[in-house]
């Protein structure tokens, strides 16, 4: 493979890429025995945040959400947008670089960062504005979500907010270029069919792409809508009906599962990867990186998806890489080994590539190359 500036200018055997270009000044790194494989694009995360959940994290491990709760122990969403709001730029923009330049030693090259822990016009700009920083100051790419439908602001009423969302939250994300995308959390106890979709639509209006959570814990029939609406992907699918399945692969709407998260929460309703393929859905993988599934590792969602949700290593690899790529729209310039593409690639000191979902917990990352730039994933990369 011979790269030059931030692409790949060709790939093939030694002689195939020398008649192409000439390599005699080129820095060579020897791979011999090592894996190359496409840089993760993780295309789902709630990376900016304040503060932590792992004493609600660590409660739940023996009691119920009630039991938590009689503790005084804050908990959920409510609890993030409150120590979110709590936090400047600045601080969120020092622990979300921490927790992306880690994700990038595991091989994440492209992390998508979704807004949804403000609530209000000025917090939800605060992280969409950390997101333009983020990717402004450090090696991996930052694609930019709204997702002021994440929950319900406990200062306002619920149609009210909604409002809010749509005649000043979307059209400022768009004037001031702040996001590529805009989500909304349908399902049972948050936003309702026709309240998502006047959100996505809103937002398809001034210019942002739909993306959707959905059947996250219950089926009311987002994803049917979703489908309809052609959303770039609708994401979590725990609940989702075959039939639904099939109308989103008919829509091209691509799947985007995370297995850690169902890990995470003990999810007792896992989503159906086979099911999905099935009715011939494509499908990616994603961290879901956020206060409740606190994962860096696109390594140990492969490992996850293979061994819980039926996954063969090809699919797996597929799915986070340039399955990813789709879900963000972004297939033309990463996500697979190809010339004219971005140089976003990572080195497995690792036999085969099934060894990454076999070797489980191991960091098999040796070298990441992100847009042609060699990096050290052994220190902090700045």
């Amino acid at each position: 493979m011979a790269i030059a500036g931030e692409r790949i200018i060709a790939v093939g055997s030694p002689t195939e890429v020398a008649q192409q270009v000439d390599t005699t000044f080129a820095e060579v790194i020897d791979v011999s025995g090592k894996i190359v494989a496409p840089g993760f694009v993780d295309c789902h995360t709630h990376v900016v945040f304040g503060g932590s959940r792992v004493e609600e994290y660590a409660a739940r491990m023996t009691m119920d959400v009630a039991e938590v709760e009689a503790l005084g122990i804050p908990i959920g969403i409510q609890a993030t947008v409150a120590m979110t709001r709590a936090e400047s730029a600045d601080m969120l923009t020092v622990s979300a670089a921490e927790r992306i330049q880690r994700m990038l030693r595991h091989g994440t090259t492209t992390v998508e960062s979704k807004s949804g822990y403000g609530l209000r016009l000025a917090e939800e700009v605060k992280q969409l504005e950390v997101n333009r920083r983020l990717q402004s100051s450090q090696a991996v790419d930052v694609v930019s979500t709204f997702l002021g439908a994440h929950d319900f602001p406990p200062e306002l009423p619920r149609e009210k907010y909604i409002e809010v969302v749509i005649s000043e939250m979307i059209p400022k994300v768009a004037e001031e270029g702040l996001a590529e995308f805009c989500d909304v959390y349908c399902d049972e106890g948050y936003y309702t069919v026709e309240e998502s979709r006047r959100i996505l639509e809103a937002g398809l209006r001034a210019g942002l792409k739909p993306k959707i959570h959905v059947d996250a814990y219950a089926d009311i029939g987002g994803a049917a809508m979703a489908a309809e609406l052609g959303v770039v992907s609708a994401d979590h699918l725990n609940y989702t009906n075959r039939a639904s399945m099939r109308k989103l692969a008919d829509a091209g709407v691509i799947g985007v599962v995370m297995p850690a998260l169902d890990f995470a929460v003990g999810h007792i309703r896992p989503f159906d990867a086979r099911a999905m393929f099935a009715e011939g859905m494509m499908l990616a993988l994603a961290t879901d990186m956020c206060p409740a599934c606190w994962v860096e590792s696109m390594q140990i969602v492969m490992q996850l998806a293979c061994r819980l949700y039926r996954l063969s290593p090809a699919e797996a690899l597929y799915a986070a890489t340039l399955g990813g790529a789709r879900a963000l729209e972004l297939e033309a310039d990463r996500g697979s080994l190809e010339p004219g593409k971005l140089a976003d690639l990572q080195i497995w000191d690792l036999p085969t590539f099934e060894d990454v979902i076999y070797r489980l917990g191991n960091n098999a990352v040796q070298t990441v190359i992100k847009r042609g730039r060699v990096y050290d994933p052994g220190r902090l990369v700045q």
